[in-house]
């Protein structure tokens, strides 16, 4: 009988990593604990140093240099490290993110019955951005990503770009924003070069008008489509603070077949930032934990 790890291998290795439907899936997973919760709505929330990851337009803003550090525990035997550093150089603020993503324990079977041996799956990206302001309303931003994978004996690596806008208060309280991530490409993995992930989102947010000063909270929506996918992704999500300290996050994805809602915590402290998040997944494939710290210089 085939076992869950089995199953893995048909709905991860079989399908994402190997070019048939857009492969390193590793680059769709989401890239801290609070924008998994909320739904991986980061082309529009990704307010930090995360924005380096979905929307490098939203590096603005803030002048604090950050430093963040994510274990994300995916599903099963998925789990990624991921580092982040925001800093401002040349009146302009930069984002670097490392991602260090693995599978581990493929099991290798001739027959049916028990595995022959063991591999690991192995994926890493590196990625530098910057965002500015062309108005006092509008912000775009540009990146490159340097992607490596490694399966068997089999290397890869390859370049990618992303490039995104963002256009704060178009009226009263709603922001608006684009990206478009990862146009590149891979070079060879064995007989033919690895998809990316390549993407287009837009996202918009409003913040909810509340009478306590004491609490505060906003809604999230966007629209993801994949450039080698038939489905379009719907993704909603609600955040909401008291005295923006102790946050409350919940998310929901449309057009996955094993996930859908996300939820998660946070709390911040004299510039710390801790964040909690969880994202079950259907077809007994575990569910994710993710966990993050950050510090605010």
């Amino acid at each position: 009988m085939f076992g869950k790890k089995t199953l893995l291998i048909l709905l991860i290795t079989t399908l994402n990593l190997f070019a048939q439907n857009g492969g390193l899936s590793f680059l769709k997973i989401g890239f801290d604990a609070r924008n998994v919760a909320l739904g991986d709505v980061g082309v529009i929330a990704a307010n930090d140093v995360s924005a380096s990851a979905y929307n490098p337009a939203l590096l603005v803003g803030k002048e604090n240099a950050q430093v963040s550090f994510t274990h994300n525990s995916w599903m099963t035997d998925v789990s990624a490290e991921l580092l982040g550093v925001k800093f401002n150089f040349l009146g302009l603020n930069w984002g670097i993110n490392l991602n260090s993503s693995s599978i581990k324990n493929i099991e290798i079977r001739e027959n049916p019955g028990d595995a022959v041996a063991t591999f690991n799956a192995n994926y890493f990206a590196a990625t530098l951005s910057t965002g500015f302001y062309v108005t006092e309303k509008i912000s775009v931003g540009a990146g490159a990503r340097y992607v490596y994978e490694s399966l068997l004996s089999e290397t890869a690596y390859g370049f990618a770009f992303d490039f995104g806008a963002k256009y704060s208060g178009i009226i009263r309280n709603l922001d608006l924003s684009l990206a478009v991530l990862n146009l590149g490409s891979m070079n060879e993995l064995k007989n033919e070069p690895t998809q990316l992930p390549s993407s287009v989102s837009f996202g918009a947010s409003y913040l909810i008008p509340v009478k306590s000063d004491a609490f505060g909270s906003t809604a999230y929506f966007a629209v993801r489509k994949y450039f080698n996918e038939s489905a379009t992704h719907f993704n909603f999500a609600v955040e909401g603070n008291y005295k923006k300290r102790v946050y409350l996050r919940i998310g929901y994805q449309s057009g996955y077949d094993a996930r859908s809602f996300s939820a998660g915590l946070g709390f911040s402290w004299r510039g710390f930032e801790i964040d909690y998040a969880y994202a079950p997944f259907g077809y007994d494939l575990g569910n994710s934990h993710v966990i993050g710290i950050k510090y605010l210089f």
